[in-house]
């Protein structure tokens, strides 16, 4: 009789060298199911027979004296199987010694046990590889199912030069008249940043700490299906790795009375809570706003899902609503017209039990809780004299800026009005833009959004910007903004869009923002070095391609300090041996992360080969701060 416990017999493999992983294989060959054509052995299958508990594989594993002894304890005469020691044998670097693991470890999956991270169940906020560095290179959405991605432990230094701010090319100009270099950037200036996320925030930190009022991102879902498919397995610590990497980054540039939003659906949004807990802190998570996303049914689910979650946090909650007239709440008394015909205001009812004496109802205005009506001589003094009555510690009640004379709605944390789930996919069709991109937000979403967060002027940051949704509704509300996209359609799609929003265009909220056109912004690229490199590899079709760009990268001054070009022959048997995928991630793996893109202290450095054009831009956004 056999037992599934985890935690029986759950201690720490000692001095096993060759013996149990090489039996283990051998035990593991003798079942058919785990074999390819090839005769090789299937890792991931024989991984989720050990899940299900499958007959065969502990029949087999029992029939063998030694992996009945390593894996299996008699209690009482039942045998117990030990999942969690198997699962650690045959997640090891050490087993399948003639596979890739034995040529160079898959690159970054590897967390300190030994194990790989694509098959951590971790959901702790002490999820594998916290602390590292996760990178990505993905430039097409058509791309998403063959990506690489990186994800490498670095030291203090490592991490300090990775991060350090990065030198721009390309740099331009986009208004009424057209596309114009540029040398400079100047604080009114909106800008768009095509390159890899994570390297931009640490970039934009020396120019735009602590300035940012608003920031909303809609990152991938990690759903298996959108543009974050980076491998067959991308779990939630590898997700958690990647925002973690850019949220902690991305905090800093808020200002101090700073809002953060982003979307998520059931996939990731309550790991993700417990992440921005951590990060900002649970006092000040605001809500978790549900937006109804469709209104088909899907019969993919027991339940169809018709709604995305979106987290909101403050940098402090406390300081958010200090500023009454921010939030839907009018000094301008004239603008409220609702008044009896004594000349007294008539105040709306509040929500729920309690009353005077007489049982008549509270009532509320611009904050106040009242009894009974006040003048506007009245209402003006107390308003000036700071006399809000709050019900007992709880915030002023918020409401929609653009309904709050005429209705006075309050915010909720269901969004499903209709202008809310208009087709975004029809709004940038009518635009005539020459490809399609994949589950846009519409525009009415980020107006409610950018309404709610900031007045004119303020700063919106969206650095996983997408078709530019954030940007373009941030243009028309008369707001700045800074957008981030690596992807290579932000040249077809994201900038071609915004062009049309400053000649004029009428899609969206245009109607409602009275927007005519005008306005610009600046485009600009992180200056590429080894990154250039990393967008080679992925675009190898062939083993001969990949193969000659590894001799090429060998060759060149920015092979990673823990290679050694010297013991590394690719026309040995072993490289030969290794498939075109292993190929390509051992490529990936010689360059040194550092030098993904140029430093701006090494501007000047004639390798980094950046224009005199390049480097007065660079120098001007940085001035003395970088």
């Amino acid at each position: 009789m056999l037992l599934t416990c985890g935690e029986v017999g759950n201690q720490k493999v000692k001095n096993m060298k060759g013996t149990i992983f090489s039996r283990t294989e051998q035990v593991l060959l003798t079942v058919n199911n785990f074999t390819s054509a090839e005769g090789k052995l299937l890792r991931n299958k024989v991984l989720e027979a050990s899940e299900k508990m499958d007959s065969e594989l502990l029949s087999a594993l029992i029939s063998d004296d030694v992996t009945k002894k390593a894996y299996f304890t008699d209690v009482d005469g039942i045998l117990v199987f030990d999942k969690q020691k198997f699962s650690w044998i045959v997640q090891n670097k050490s087993f399948l010694p003639d596979s890739y693991t034995r040529y160079k470890n898959k690159i970054g999956l590897m967390n300190s046990k030994g194990g790989f991270i694509a098959h951590s169940h971790d959901v702790e906020l002490v999820f594998p590889h916290k602390e590292c560095i996760l990178e990505g290179g993905q430039t097409k959405e058509d791309q998403k199912k063959d990506e690489i991605f990186y994800n490498e432990l670095l030291s203090p230094d490592e991490i300090t030069t990775l991060m350090a701010p990065k030198a721009f090319c390309n740099a331009k100009k986009y208004d009424k008249s057209g596309c114009h270099e540029v040398t400079e950037i100047t604080d009114e200036d909106n800008l768009i940043i095509k390159g890899n996320n994570l390297l931009a925030l640490s970039s934009l930190l020396e120019r735009y700490r602590g300035q940012v009022k608003c920031i909303y991102i809609d990152p991938p879902y990690n759903t298996g299906n959108d543009s974050f498919k980076y491998n067959d397995s991308f779990n939630h610590s590898a997700w958690l790795t990647f925002m973690k990497n850019r949220l902690e980054i991305a905090r800093k540039l808020l200002t101090k009375d700073g809002l953060f939003f982003i979307s998520l659906d059931d996939k990731e949004n309550h790991y993700c809570k417990i992440l921005m807990d951590e990060l900002f802190g649970r006092e000040n998570f605001i809500a978790d706003i549900c937006h109804k996303s469709r209104g088909s049914i899907s019969n993919d689910k027991i339940i169809s899902p018709n709604h995305n979650h979106i987290l909101l946090y403050a940098m402090n909650e406390r300081v958010v609503y200090e500023n009454r007239e921010k939030y839907g709440i009018e000094k301008d008394l004239s603008t409220f017209t609702e008044k009896d015909n004594n000349g007294y205001y008539k105040l709306v009812p509040v929500d729920g039990p309690g009353g005077d004496k007489k049982g008549n109802p509270h009532y509320t205005f611009l904050g106040i809780t009242h009894y009974w009506r006040f003048s506007e001589e009245r209402m003006k003094s107390m308003y000036e004299k700071g006399l809000i009555i709050k019900k007992g510690n709880s915030l002023l009640q918020k409401y929609y800026k653009s309904k709050a004379i005429e209705s006075r709605q309050t915010i909720t944390t269901w969004w499903d009005e209709g202008y809310l789930t208009s087709s975004a996919t029809s709004e940038l069709k009518k635009l005539e833009l020459e490809e399609s991109f994949d589950n846009p937000k519409n525009e009415s979403l980020l107006e409610l959004i950018i309404e709610f967060a900031t007045q004119k002027n303020d700063i919106v940051l969206d650095f996983n910007l997408g078709s530019g949704t954030t940007a373009a509704v941030a243009l028309k509300m008369n707001r700045r903004y800074i957008g981030v996209e690596q992807m290579d359609y932000i040249e077809s799609i994201t900038v071609k869009r915004l062009q049309k929003v400053i000649d004029g265009e009428q899609s969206g909220i245009s109607k409602s923002a009275h927007w005519q056109g005008g306005g610009s912004f600046v485009y600009c690229e992180l200056a590429k070095l080894n990154q250039s490199y990393v967008d080679r590899i992925q675009s190898c079709k062939t083993d001969n391609e990949i193969t000659t760009l590894t001799d090429e990268i060998l060759k060149s001054d920015f092979v990673s300090s823990k290679v050694k070009p010297s013991d590394i022959n690719t026309s040995a048997t072993d490289y030969n041996e290794l498939t075109f995928s292993e190929k390509q991630k051992f490529a990936m793996e010689l360059l040194d992360k550092n030098q993904l893109y140029v430093n701006y202290s090494e501007r000047h450095d004639p390798d980094m080969k950046l224009s005199e054009s390049d480097i007065a831009f660079s120098e001007s956004f940085y001035g003395d701060k970088a």
